[in-house]
């Protein structure tokens, strides 16, 4: 367990849990200036994390979730947010997202040409023309 993310265990109360209860627990947690509720369980085959901001409905942005992530997991793990089918969602708070990772089997993952170039810089890409960037991603999914 990350010891940032222990030193925010709580450990009395309601939600109290110990260094015993390994990734499950309830974590208080400052990034950015912001206190994050950080709720960790890891059953039914999958480690899960419910982020959100103390005293807000305001979701958690990108780099906030980042940061938890990397408090949680290795810099080469995988783990996803999901959006469910509309027949599947739940919203018990408003502010709160999510990030899972499966622990019985391996992620299926997706080409990185897929979500963008690895070879080139933001500044190369946007130097580009934009059938420059299709052929790209047009080759990428003919292989």
């Amino acid at each position: 367990m990350n010891p940032i993310l222990e030193k925010g265990r709580v450990r009395t109360g309601m939600f109290a849990s110990s260094e015993s209860d390994g990734f499950n627990g309830f974590f208080i947690v400052r990034i950015n200036h912001e206190d994050l509720r950080i709720i960790a369980s890891d059953g039914m085959g999958w480690q899960h994390v419910s982020v959100s901001k103390m005293n807000s409905e305001r979701v958690p942005n990108w780099s906030l979730m980042c940061a938890v992530k990397d408090l949680c997991w290795g810099d080469d793990d995988w783990v996803v947010q999901f959006h469910p089918a509309k027949t599947a969602y739940v919203n018990n708070h408003p502010g709160c997202l999510h990030l899972w990772r499966p622990t019985r089997e391996k992620m299926p993952m997706p080409p990185h040409e897929l979500t963008g170039m690895k070879d080139k810089s933001p500044e190369q890409i946007s130097q580009m023309s934009h059938a420059e960037r299709l052929a790209i991603y047009v080759k990428a999914n003919l292989k």
